[in-house]
Parts: structure tokens; sequence; C-alpha cells
């Protein structure tokens, strides 16, 4: 009897909306960034490096084939929204912008996406966030219609 054998990495990069003063916040970070990843585990995939930048979150994920990628943001998107509310000591609304980019990459890039994805915050220190993304399209050549764009914070 034959299995299934399979190697998808992707990249998601996803924003927090721009209306909104919650932020992803530094002593946030790290809890929300683990909740991200056990979502992900218990969605038989594999997070492989993350980072929640305040306004936007950037993940590396082994993809389990039983998963769509759509199914996996959804999951990811709503269940970190309700863990920041039950969470947060602040009263702010907090959502993800509908959304987000989603990049393959090859085995051999792993450690160069990983690598990235891990030094976001001196990559932000030169670099906006709609700059990188706008960047990240056209690197993948990407074409998109710049009005269903992120809302970004940096305009």
């Amino acid at each position: 009897m034959a299995n299934t054998y399979s190697q998808l990495y992707v990249h998601l990069v996803f924003a927090v909306k721009r209306n909104h003063l919650s932020l992803i916040k530094e002593e946030n970070r790290v809890s929300m960034e683990k909740y991200i990843c056990g979502i992900i585990s218990n969605c038989k995939s594999k997070p492989l490096a993350i980072y929640c930048n305040p306004d936007h979150t950037h993940v590396l994920v082994g993809l389990h084939p039983s998963i769509s990628v759509s199914e996996l943001i959804n999951k990811i998107k709503s269940n970190s929204s309700r863990f920041y509310h039950r969470n947060s000591a602040r009263n702010h609304f907090f959502a993800w912008q509908d959304g987000y980019g989603v990049f393959s990459n090859s085995h051999s890039q792993i450690n160069k996406v990983y690598n990235y994805i891990m030094n976001q915050k001196e990559h932000h220190r030169k670099q906006v966030f709609k700059d990188e993304y706008l960047n990240m399209l056209k690197e993948a050549k990407i074409e998109y219609d710049s009005k269903y764009l992120f809302d970004f914070f940096d305009d």
C-alpha cells in the first residue's frame, strides 16, 4: 500500500487591522507566537519560524497535506484573535485584516527564510512593512491590484 509523502513549506504573512489601537505589543509578542505555533501544530503542521511584529506577522510552516493554506490561516487568525481578547489587559478591539500573503519555499530556501523571519526586528529598523511586502510580491512575480493590498500603518 502506498503512502503520502510531501514537502510543503510556506511563508505566511498577515497584518493587524489598522484602525485599531491594539497592536501586538512586545510584552504580548512571545505568548502570541507560542499560541499561533500551537494552532499550527494542532493542524498537523510544523511551525518552523515565527515573528509577530506590532502590525504584522511572518510564519514559516511545514504544511501537512491534509490542510489547505486558507483553512490554516483562518484557524490562526480566528483563534489568535480570541486568545488576544482573553489575555489582554487592554480593552481594545483586536483583529487581523482580511487577506494574507503566502509564498512557497523549497527545502534549500528554509534556512534563508528562517533567518529572515527571526531577524524581523532588525529588518524593520531599515524597511517599513509596506516596502517589505511589495518587494516580496515582486520577487515572487505575483501580480496584484494595489486597492486590494493591506491597509498599511506606515502610509
